[in-house]
């Protein structure tokens, strides 16, 4: 029985010790500042990587590989993954037990005179001082306490044994630092907890909350995709066309999004924007009326870029805006086959237009335009690398400088690095039969590059990739007609051959009789580079690309001054191409000046482009009626006080801390013959410099011989 009872004691006695041990290790200031270091790391990475958006953002800014690396840890929803809650958890849990330890000592040391110090502990201090006076012990004493209150101390005077103890001390605020800084973690990472969305993962798995994942009207949205209106914190975002009105916010999450209702209904009347000189946004505005949903009653507002509406509790701030469902008209030109026409068609942004197979020649099937965005105004800088070259990715640098001094400056990137307001453009993407799309932004008015003004059609396979320009040259009109008929004439057969002949005759005319035996093979070598030029009928290479196959196949020695001849050919037989399609529609001659030639340099490295424009169509915007929406950032946050609360704690902590110096101060006064002796002592937490000047101060008044009793 006792062997039993001393085994259970050993037991308890063990487990006691585990306790201990484990409350001493997590209230310990190395286990915290290690929770508060990977706190820290996580924060940067939650800083330096956006939270909350899309998974195809993240596929396509890490790959696959590294989207699924970072998707385990949950870097995408970082603040809410269970391992940076259990680490706040632990700190919190850290903070407290260290409050809970230390904080009654420092508030008995804080009341505390420590008056119970003998005169032996007193000659051990470093700091202190014994000096004989003529004045009594009480007189003394008086004098003291006097001088000690003077330089802010508190005093107490104790009697002991034929003797007299001034206790006194200063500072002793410095300890409701600590407390106030370790309560103002707690109380943060409190407030920050109340800010997170615990609540909605709560309501998740206990409540059956699931993200919605397809599309349609709010309203028809079930209700186990709405979260409760007693939500007590969420952060969403609301779109709202001018006109329009909106209750509910869109709370965005890694498969789909949560419908969070509002206890009222915005309405944006009108959103205004302002520039800057440089044509950089200023301001941002949103008239709107609120309406209340449970009085009815309506107020109008103004939100601004950190100027919010707060209405019971809720923060509405002015996030962005966004094209509210601008409508459009464009006109349409066929980028295939040998016939040049036009055709109309209309969209609004957000919507989609189905382009009937008449309008898209040799496309191969349907296409359907999904237009995704109008801008009434563009910003641009068109940069080296963003043109549909291949010049030089083909050539190689000997028969690219040939073809340079053929082509001039328009075969070359655009250096204009300021360019202003490019405009109103227009972006769509033309989707096929297949699910297949690929994007484009088309600008409605000509720019002026390397001293030309063209028309920006651009494109890109991806949202990762920038925009990659088509420059279309404007004609003499200002349109794209001329181009258009020129695409459409090197792709006609008889055109082409016609072209040839003319080149041909006028390049010989005047010639001797031996010009009759080189005509038929000049009129054939124009035909050849007019074909080669248009593709080689694989569908794998047209314009310069075709070229540099072509020249690949005669000997390396000879390919310069063969691409100098093709060259001059190609660009005679150009000219007589884009005559006889003129002459083709009943149109009179273009007259040959330095205008035009330079408008058939531009075209033909176009026309080289062109193939890789990737698009049966090219839409140019005509019209457009403008419909702004403002996109507003909704927040309910009731841990916002409490933070701010924290916050200002941590903030009287950290001065308490550094700036409230604890002075302790003992006098052993004893009697003496004719007079009394004074031992003085004097010690602080920190032995800085200031304490060393406060220590002499104090010694030289303490010490100064008493005046005579009169």
């Amino acid at each position: 029985m006792s062997m039993n009872t001393s085994t259970a004691g050993l037991q308890i006695k063990t487990h006691r010790r585990w306790l201990a041990d484990a409350v001493e290790l997590l209230s310990s200031m190395r286990f915290a500042i290690s929770l508060l270091t990977l706190i820290a790391i996580a924060s940067v990475i939650g800083t330096v990587l956006k939270q909350s958006e899309p998974m195809s953002n993240y596929v396509n800014q890490f790959g696959p590989f590294w989207f699924e690396v970072f998707d385990k840890f949950g870097l995408y929803a970082l603040y809410s993954t269970w391992w940076f809650l259990l680490i706040m958890a632990f700190l919190v849990l850290s903070t407290s037990l260290c409050i809970i330890r230390n904080a009654p000592k420092m508030l008995k040391d804080m009341r505390s005179w420590r008056e119970y110090v003998r005169e032996e502990s007193l000659r051990n201090f470093h700091h202190k001082a014994e000096w004989a006076s003529s004045a009594s012990r009480a007189r003394l004493t008086q004098r003291l306490v006097a001088q000690l209150a003077d330089q802010g101390y508190k005093t107490k005077v104790v009697a002991k044994e034929q003797a007299t103890l001034i206790a006194a001390k200063q500072g002793a605020a410095n300890k409701w630092g600590y407390i106030f800084a370790h309560s103002a973690i707690v109380i943060i990472c409190i407030g920050g907890l109340l800010d997170s969305d615990m609540p909605i993962r709560f309501q998740q798995w206990f409540m059956g909350k699931t993200p919605f994942a397809g599309n349609g009207i709010i309203a028809d949205i079930p209700q186990q995709h709405w979260l409760s209106h007693a939500n007590p914190t969420f952060r969403g975002n609301t779109l709202i066309p001018e006109g329009a009105s909106s209750d509910t916010a869109i709370i965005p999450q890694q498969d789909g999004v949560l419908i969070q209702g509002l206890p009222f209904s915005i309405q944006l009347k009108k959103f205004t924007i302002d520039f800057y000189s440089t044509g950089m946004p200023k301001l941002f505005a949103s008239d709107v009326v609120v309406t209340d949903h449970q009085s009815g009653k309506s107020f109008p507002a103004t939100i601004k870029v950190n100027e919010p509406l707060i209405y019971k509790g809720v923060a509405v701030y002015q996030s962005s805006f966004e094209d509210g469902g601008s409508k459009l008209k464009l006109t349409g030109y066929p980028m295939a086959g040998t016939k040049t026409y036009t055709f109309p068609i209309a969209g609004v942004v957000g919507n989609t237009t189905v382009l009937s197979k008449a309008d898209q020649p040799g496309s191969g099937g349907e296409y359907t335009v999904e237009w995704s965005g109008f801008r009434p105004f563009n910003i641009e800088n068109m940069g080296q690398g963003q043109d549909l070259r291949a010049v030089d990715k083909t050539f190689n640098q000997k028969l690219s400088s040939t073809l340079d001094q053929h082509l001039g400056s328009a075969a070359k990137n655009a250096n204009d690095k300021n360019l202003k307001n490019a405009g109103p453009s227009v972006q769509y993407k033309l989707r096929d039969k297949n699910g297949q799309a690929r994007e484009f932004q088309n600008y409605m008015q000509p720019v002026l590059l390397d001293r030309a003004y063209v028309f920006l059609a651009g494109t890109r396979d991806t949202p990762a990739e920038q925009f990659r320009f088509l420059r279309i040259p404007a004609d003499d009109n200002n349109t794209v007609q001329e181009w258009m008929r020129l695409r459409a004439a090197l792709l006609d057969p008889a055109l082409r051959e016609q072209a040839a002949q003319r080149y041909a005759g006028r390049a010989l005319q005047g010639g001797s009789d031996g010009g009759s035996k080189l005509g038929p093979q000049l009129q054939q070598s124009a035909s050849k580079s007019l074909t080669v030029f248009a593709g080689d009928g694989t569908g794998t290479a047209a314009g310069y690309l075709a070229v540099s196959k072509f020249l690949d196949n005669i000997p390396p020695a000879e390919q310069e001054k063969a691409a100098d001849i093709f060259m001059k050919i190609l660009n005679g037989s150009m000219w007589e191409l884009w005559q006889a399609a003129r002459e083709k529609d009943g149109l009179k001659p273009i007259e040959a000046t330095d205008t035009h030639a330079r408008f058939l340099q531009l075209s033909t490295s176009a026309l080289s482009d062109a193939f890789f424009y990737g698009a049966p169509v090219y839409l140019q915007l005509q019209g457009f009626e403008e419909i702004k929406a403002s996109v507003f950032q909704v927040t309910r946050s009731p841990g916002k006080k409490v933070v701010y609360f924290g916050c200002l704690l941590l903030t009287l902590g950290v001065f308490s801390m550094f700036y409230i110096r604890e002075r302790r101060l003992w006098v052993w006064l004893k009697d003496r013959d004719a007079g009394s002796v004074a031992l003085m002592a004097m010690s602080s937490q920190r032995k800085t410099l200031d304490f060393e000047n406060d220590y002499r101060t104090l010694k030289q008044q303490m010490t100064q011989p008493d005046p005579p009793v009169q």
